[in-house]
């Protein structure tokens, strides 16, 4: 109950506060994790164990705190401590902010402002790419930044509390910036990559199916179906086909990453994004986090009057 009722709450924070503009503890841990990945990352090309105990070094300290303190700390000081760090980690409005300082230019016609924006969302190469590819790009960031940063991080708390959720960002944090497959982090960020896919497979299915209850739900389960195995992540594939075919639009398609150009599969059904599917993919994952802190409230009402009929 405590959980759940935390949830609600860190939510509330994030819409009311934003996240912290200064110092955030992620930015830090992430310049943290830069200087060692410099200093271990051998000529760039480090081995598997190199990443592997990178990870831990990184991660083992916080989660260690994490699991000290849920396991110390007095219930006066743990709810506001849990609600504090749930409210740092998850960011839908932060997330908000970023696709609509895309949308809104490119909207307006002003592509070059959209390709800047966009640049702050997607690790692409965004100054060549069009009206549709910056609104594919916009969308997708939103569908798969949803799954991985905001759903995962509910599923990982209510599950595990905060070692859980302090686990899960630490390890999610490091894949964004080493789960890359290129010669310098092929198989230095191997350890961080494949953890994180372990992570959210749960988290990314239940937000695929969070995206079709909240919009188009029977071509978003078949997008989902015929889709997500095409796609080269085993997470994101199931995450971005549901919530394409959930929008009613075409994502995927080609994409320049690392100054070559990348083809993927085509996500969803439907005429291509625009600016409007930009607004349409931050609708859908509100709609769906509205969904998941429903389900757990009445989960918790279930339990609750389970619990008193036995008395």
């Amino acid at each position: 109950m405590s959980a759940t009722a935390i949830c609600v709450i860190a939510v509330l924070m994030d819409l009311r506060f934003g996240e912290p503009r200064r110092a955030h503890p992620l930015v830090l841990f992430g310049a943290w994790a830069q200087r060692l990945e410099q200093r271990w990352n051998r000529a760039n090309g480090g081995g598997l164990l190199d990443g592997a105990l990178a990870v831990l070094v990184l991660c083992a300290p916080p989660v260690l705190l994490a699991a000290l303190a849920q396991a110390w700390s007095p219930v006066w000081l743990l709810w506001p401590l849990q609600a504090l760090v749930l409210w740092l980690v998850i960011a839908p409005r932060s997330l908000t902010e970023h696709a609509r300082a895309v949308a809104l230019p490119l909207a307006a016609g002003d592509l070059p402002a959209a390709r800047q924006a966009v640049a702050r969302l997607v690790s692409r190469d965004t100054g060549e790419l069009d009206a549709t590819g910056v609104a594919t790009a916009a969308t997708e960031s939103v569908l798969e930044n949803g799954a991985d940063a905001l759903f995962a991080s509910l599923f990982w708390f209510l599950v595990a509390g905060l070692p859980g959720v302090v686990a899960h960002r630490m390890v999610n944090t490091l894949d964004a910036m080493w789960g890359y497959r290129t010669a310098r982090f092929e198989r230095f960020g191997k350890a961080a990559a494949r953890l994180d896919d372990l992570l959210n497979w749960i988290p990314a299915r239940l937000t695929a199916l969070g995206y079709a209850l909240a919009g188009r739900f029977w071509p978003a389960l078949r997008c989902w179906r015929r889709q997500a195995r095409q796609w080269q992540s085993p997470n994101a594939g199931p995450v971005m086909a549901a919530g394409a075919g959930a929008l009613g639009v075409s994502l995927g398609g080609a994409a320049p990453y690392h100054g070559r150009r990348k083809e993927r599969p085509i996500l969803g059904e439907g005429p291509p994004a625009g600016a409007d599917s930009i607004e349409a993919a931050v609708v859908l994952m509100r709609r769906a986090l509205l969904l998941w802190l429903l389900v757990a409230m009445i989960g918790v009402l279930l339990v609750l009057t389970a619990s008193a009929m036995t008395l």
